[in-house]
């Protein structure tokens, strides 16, 4: 299994001018309906909403532009996938924005959230997402990533817009703990193979692993919103639904070298990642797509829930 080498890639300014172009005016959180606060104890998030699962699945969000927190009809589209959903005790995130090795642990000492990127609209920046801190999950994780003597090291950090952008849809009250995990990209695919083993015994206890990035990313080659989707971004796409409904882990850990015009798909591999990993966790359980297109021409906005 050869692994991938990746680079870390931020949001450029350029990238904000187009997203930009499609966020709703004037919308605050509060105009929005979207979060202000939540619940301060897992016992609240385990007390309300339907019945824990006899085991979560696993899930992968296309997360796109930070404009996504404020877009109100992509947004419904995760809010329409979580209602159908368990309700998750706790989520544990991994997302493409977070890439320190050895992994990491992250505990927040509050809740200031990582706005990771820059020339978006002013309402971006005010947005609050107040999920509960599970430390005792914290601590639980890092006791099963290091239970083969592994090095794992724990942060205070913020999450970044990669974990609380999809979660302003997906869990809108910000009731339920949210742990973020990150991702050792320059360790190789069987590095994060192992983290997705790692974790997956979490999905027994009520929690939900969720992977964020996109199937397909390059930032150079961005359109307008609307705009035709290439023929490579659609084969690259169509390449990772074959592969996923498969469960060929195989070829996403060398997706680099087999799938088809990988270079344009990314230009860079930190949104491709989370999947592997999410997918790992997922042992082979059914697969499907609860929202797929494009926006921006190339970027890929199909979701992926494993079980």
């Amino acid at each position: 299994m050869a692994p991938v080498h990746l680079s870390r890639r931020s949001f450029l300014a350029s990238t904000a001018a187009v997203a930009a172009s499609v966020a709703v005016p004037g919308c605050s959180p509060r105009a929005s309906g979207l979060p202000q606060g939540g619940a301060t104890s897992v016992d609240a998030a385990r007390d309300t909403g339907p019945a824990l699962a006899a085991r979560m699945p696993v899930a992968f969000v296309g997360h796109g532009a930070p404009t996504l927190a404020t877009d109100l009809v992509k947004g419904a589209d995760l809010r329409r996938w979580a209602s159908a959903m368990p309700r998750p005790r706790a989520i544990v995130v991994l997302s493409a924005h977070w890439e320190d090795a050895p992994v990491s642990v992250g505990f927040r000492s509050s809740n200031a959230l990582m706005y990771d990127f820059r020339g978006f609209p002013d309402e971006l920046y005010r947005m609050r997402y107040d999920a509960p801190m599970p430390d005792e999950l914290g601590r639980q994780i890092v006791g099963l990533l290091g239970s083969d003597g592994s090095q794992v090291l724990t942060a205070d950090r913020p999450l970044d817009h990669g974990a609380w952008v999809p979660l302003l849809h997906l869990v809108p009250d910000a009731d339920v703990p949210v742990v973020q995990v990150s991702l050792p990209t320059r360790q190789g695919a069987s590095n994060l193979i192992r983290i997705g083993q790692r974790l997956a015994s979490l999905r027994d206890e009520g929690v939900l692993l969720l992977g964020s990035g996109n199937l397909v990313h390059n930032l150079r080659r961005l359109a307008p919103d609307g705009s035709p989707v290439p023929g490579w971004a659609s084969a690259f796409d169509a390449w990772a639904t074959e592969a996923l409904e498969a469960g060929d882990i195989d070829a996403l850990a060398q997706a680099a070298s087999v799938g088809p015009d990988a270079t344009l798909a990314h230009p860079t591999w930190e949104h491709w990642l989370p999947i592997l990993v999410a997918a790992t966790a997922a042992e082979g359980a059914p697969v499907r797509f609860p929202v797929t297109g494009f926006e921006y021409g190339n970027i890929s906005r199909r979701c992926v829930q494993f079980g």
